[in-house]
């Protein structure tokens, strides 16, 4: 039986928010997909929040993943013990809240998801993740292991891919809000892509307004971030996995954008 997971780039904003509520569900008929994870980390641009969480898993996610901006609202603390469904990175130093992996029963049994950190060009110094993935896969008793990769590194994701491609289903980047085009299935059999992209303002710089990152670049003085108005997009990959060997058949994008934004 095949056992399909819809990954969804980075929500953004209160734009991102909007098209969740409006698409998630939606785009979950559209691929008939079984189990949906969203990266929710900038769903306030920087951080979430608990009633954020709450709207996300009623639009149809099953799990939330964070990132480097976990923390940016602190009322999620409480929250992140509280719900199983919410993962923070598992590379985290473990006397934050939290859970960096969760297993989660399905139609086909038990699914891990396991949410990770990069290091390479991130402002702190998480633990290793390559290591941590190596103790982690020795807890985890189940056919199909999912895992997220927040990283700003291209070379540090398609390592990780690479080192854990025939150990778990499929391994996904998320961080730089930019969709990759190199889907594909490793040779051992693990799913893969660089980067998920965002779900968001289309007309942006990854999500905020282009004149605030214009004016960052030139020397300007500073500003807070704020969100894009205009167009949205919801991009996404789709993982088709074998529930009986755990291996990843099909890796596509599923990307929706506005009729008023092109697609190239």
């Amino acid at each position: 039986m095949d056992f399909k997971v819809l990954a969804v780039g980075d929500v953004v904003g209160g734009p991102g928010m909007d098209r969740v509520r409006r698409s998630l569900r939606y785009l979950k008929r559209k691929c008939n997909a079984d189990f949906v994870i969203v990266n929710g980390e900038n769903a306030s641009v920087v951080g979430i929040t608990p009633d954020q969480a709450e709207d996300i898993l009623d639009a149809g996610a099953d799990v939330i993943t964070m990132g480097n901006h976990t923390w940016g609202k602190r009322e999620i603390t409480d929250y992140m013990d509280e719900c199983p469904r919410i993962l923070r990175p598992a590379n985290y130093a473990p006397q934050v809240p939290g859970r960096g992996y969760g297993i989660y029963e399905t139609k086909i049994g038990p699914v891990a998801v396991i949410d990770l950190v990069g290091r390479c060009n991130m402002d702190y110094g998480p633990n290793n993740p390559f290591l941590l993935m190596d103790s982690l896969l020795k807890q985890i008793d189940a056919k199909i292991i999912l895992v997220e990769f927040h990283a700003e590194a291209t070379s540090e994701k398609l390592a990780m891919g690479y080192m854990l491609d025939g150990q778990v289903s499929a391994v996904w980047g998320t961080h730089t809000h930019v969709p990759t085009a190199d889907t594909q299935i490793l040779p051992e059999g693990t799913g893969y892509v660089t980067d998920l992209g965002m779900t968001g303002p289309s007309r942006s710089v990854l999500g905020i307004r282009t004149e605030l990152s214009i004016g960052k670049f030139r020397g300007d003085l500073p500003n807070r971030y704020q969100w894009a108005n205009g167009p949205t997009k919801m991009e996404a990959v789709l993982f088709t996995i074998d529930s009986a060997t755990g291996k990843c058949k099909k890796v596509e994008r599923v990307d929706l954008y506005d009729e008023n934004t092109s697609q190239c």
